[in-house]
């Protein structure tokens, strides 16, 4: 696979193309559409660098790290422990994304170590599931959480769309459930065929060596006492500002004006992993290290929102739309979409910015054939997630905190994902 910035690179030219051709737009149109739509996912963006930023800021707390510890060791068998794992993974993903990233190389490490008889192979498989399964029906769900955000670019089109008719939508949450408890029956089963030999479980061993895991800041190591280390070592400020934060939440919640949007979640999961760290310097350390992953989203979403400048000026999201509805009817648009989603993903590995360049003509489809905007929301947010179990780009911090390289639990990874593919398409085609 080429790099994600080359795929948006490469993208870019290929709808200034589209543009140019289907939309019948001249290439100086093109030029002026695509710049004027550059900065229009800058708020999203930012808004998914903070929900990274947050969602490591939590999985890397101390306490996080050892509530984990605890978790993992209530799984003594090797059967046992996959299927814990596959919970704990999927569940993780579900409350946030950057936090099911994080934990899963936490988890996949402690379990390695704690049941070395496992396939490593099938624990970094199985720890990734969170990113390719349940993440985008979740609470930090890219697509649902944009359009439900006051303001997005395509609330002129179809207003605010709630939470309660995507992530909260009874369809959803019993398909997550119906998925958390039919993979972790799957892998609970890998468990039982794959097992290890000695020389193998000794390899393993040494590939563990050494602790690449996030690292966090002791409070008061190793410096003198002085105003500097009392407001940088500290809790207190930490204390403080955590319950500021939290009181905002808990009493706008109270008062009934507390929405499920990507700012209310960011605002709940920065305070929450500000008040779980010991110190501000602890803080700070770990946002550091949370930012070297997301260079991507500010770099890549400029020219996805360039995109999507082009379709909508060019009238090109209008012909694709024209196109869906050719092929598609009221019935078979939601799995259409739902397969169509995940085929792209596997090219733009972002389901936000990804979006972005689908939603224009999968709304005219929508809107033309008469299926609830929702269905289409929803159908895209599972279809996104899929090929991730496919696709290197979210297991790198995975595979780096393993040793491994991508290609060895690509195997598994096939066997989890047409299986997964096939329940999911089963449950939109009878029931969404």
């Amino acid at each position: 696979m080429p790099s994600a910035f080359s795929i948006a690179a490469g993208l870019t030219l290929i709808v200034f193309l589209a543009g140019w051709l289907a939309g019948e737009a001249s290439l100086v149109d093109c030029v002026r559409y695509w710049g004027d739509g550059f900065w229009v996912l800058l708020e999203f963006g930012m808004q998914m660098c903070l929900m990274l930023v947050a969602g490591y800021l939590l999985a890397s707390s101390p306490l996080v790290g050892r509530l984990l510890n605890l978790l993992t060791s209530q799984f003594q068998t090797p059967r046992n422990a996959m299927a814990g794992l596959a919970l704990l993974s999927m569940s993780l993903s579900w409350i946030n994304w950057a936090l099911g990233i994080v934990g899963g190389a936490v988890l996949a490490r402690l379990f390695a170590r704690k049941v070395p008889q496992l396939d490593l192979r099938l624990i970094v498989a199985v720890a990734y599931l969170g990113l390719g399964c349940t993440w985008h029906a979740g609470l930090s769900a890219s697509a649902p959480l944009l359009v439900a955000t006051p303001g997005h670019f395509l609330e002129d089109e179809i207003g605010l769309i709630p939470t309660h008719l995507t992530i909260f939508h009874p369809f959803n949450l019993l398909l997550t459930v119906v998925v958390l408890i039919s993979l972790t029956f799957l892998v609970w089963q890998l468990a039982r065929w794959t097992p290890l030999s000695p020389s193998q479980a000794h390899d393993q061993r040494a590939r563990l060596a050494g602790d690449p895991s996030p690292k966090v800041a002791v409070a008061g190591s190793g410096r003198r006492l002085s105003l500097a280390s009392i407001l940088d070592r500290g809790y207190w400020i930490n204390g403080l500002l955590g319950a500021c934060g939290l009181a905002w939440v808990v009493t706008t919640w109270l008062d009934n004006q507390l929405q499920v949007t990507f700012n209310s979640i960011n605002f709940l999961l920065l305070f929450l992993g500000i008040t779980l760290h010991p110190s501000p310097d602890s803080v700070s350390r770990s946002a550091k290290e949370a930012v070297s992953f997301v260079h991507g989203i500010i770099l890549q979403f400029p020219f996805y929102a360039g995109m999507f400048g082009i379709m909508k000026g060019t009238g090109l999201s209008a012909v694709l739309g024209k196109a869906f509805v050719s092929i598609a009817s009221a019935r078979t648009l939601p799995l259409l979409v739902y397969w169509y989603s995940g085929f792209v993903n596997y090219f733009v590995p972002s389901g936000g910015s990804k979006w972005a360049i689908e939603a224009p003509y999968l709304v005219a489809a929508a809107e033309n054939l008469g299926v609830p905007i929702h269905q289409v929301v929803l159908a895209y947010a599972w279809g996104d997630m899929a090929t991730n179990l496919l696709h290197p780009f979210w297991a790198l911090p995975l595979i780096t905190a393993t040793g491994l390289e991508f290609r060895e639990i690509l195997g598994y990874g096939i066997v989890i994902f047409c299986f997964y593919v096939s329940l999911v398409s089963l449950a939109i085609w009878f029931f969404l």
